[in-house]
C-alpha cells in the first residue's frame, strides 16, 4: 500500500507550527526562554513526517518553521570567542513569537467562551459536555497528543504482527464506516481498542487517519481521562 492510498487532509484539526512547538515544549517541560533547541528541532522534524503523510494544506508553514529552527540551531553551535561582540541569544528569535502567540491564543479562548448579545455586552457561553463513563474528569485531545498516543501503539505492535499479505486492504472511508458501527452500538470506545483488529502496520495507519477524519467531520469528540490517562472517542 502506498501513502497516497491512505492520505487524508486534516487542516481543520489544528492550527499550525506554533501549536506543534508549544506541544513539544509542554511535553518536555522546558522553559520557552531556555529551549533545548537541538532536541526540539529533532522532535519537530520527526513530526514533519506525519504532516507529510496527512497532506496538510499549510505544510509550507511547517517547513518554514523547520528551516528557522535549523538556522537557530546552527547559530547556537557556533564557537564564541572572547573578543567577539556579545550577541543576543538566537533562541529568542522563536521564544518571543511563541509568547505573543500564547497571549493571542489565550485571548481567543476567552472570547470563544462568550456570546455577543449587543455592541458592548458579553455573557459566558455555557455548554453541556458529554462525559465518558465513570464521570471522571476529562480533557480534550489535540492532534499532536493523538499522534503521541498512536506512536505508542506502533511501538507496541510486536514482531509477530508482520504484514498479513492475505488481509484485505481497507480504505479510510470503509474504516470510518466500521468505527461508526462500533460507536453507534456502544456510544463510545477507547482509542486503543479501535486498533485491536488491525492486521498489520498499514491497517493501524488507516485506522488512525480514519479517526482524524472523523474528528474533522465532527463525528466524534476525543477526550482523555485525567486520572487513568485512557483516551476515549465519544460519538456525537
Amino acid at each position: 500500500m502506498t501513502n497516497d492510498q491512505y492520505t487524508v487532509k486534516v487542516e481543520n484539526i489544528f492550527e499550525g507550527p506554533m501549536d506543534l512547538l508549544l506541544h513539544l515544549i509542554k511535553k518536555h517541560e522546558v522553559d520557552i526562554y531556555d529551549i533545548p533547541i537541538a532536541l526540539i528541532t529533532q522532535q519537530y522534524l520527526a513530526y514533519m513526517e506525519w504532516i507529510r503523510l496527512m497532506n496538510v494544506d499549510n505544510a509550507g508553514d511547517f517547513i518554514l518553521m523547520a528551516s528557522t529552527l535549523a538556522q537557530i540551531k546552527s547559530r547556537t553551535l557556533l564557537p564564541i570567542h572572547d573578543n567577539d561582540p556579545e550577541e543576543e541569544d538566537p533562541r529568542l528569535e522563536i521564544a518571543r513569537p511563541l509568547m505573543e502567540y500564547l497571549k493571542i491564543k489565550s485571548a481567543a479562548n476567552q472570547l470563544a467562551a462568550r456570546n455577543l448579545l449587543g455592541e458592548h455586552t458579553f455573557v459566558r457561553k455555557i455548554e453541556k459536555e458529554e462525559t465518558p463513563p465513570q464521570q471522571e474528569e476529562v480533557i480534550h485531545m489535540g492532534l499532536f497528543e493523538l499522534i503521541d498516543a498512536f506512536q505508542k501503539i506502533l511501538k507496541r505492535f510486536s514482531a509477530e504482527h508482520r504484514v498479513d499479505l492475505s488481509a484485505d486492504r481497507i480504505s479510510i472511508k470503509d474504516r470510518i464506516a466500521q468505527i461508526v458501527d462500533i460507536l453507534e452500538e456502544k456510544g463510545s470506545a477507547t482509542f486503543d481498542e479501535l486498533f485491536d483488529t488491525a492486521p498489520d502496520r498499514s491497517g493501524l495507519i488507516v485506522t488512525f487517519l480514519a479517526i482524524l477524519e472523523m474528528v474533522k467531520l465532527s463525528l466524534v469528540r476525543v477526550m482523555q481521562h485525567v486520572q487513568s490517562g485512557i483516551i476515549r472517542l465519544i460519538y456525537l
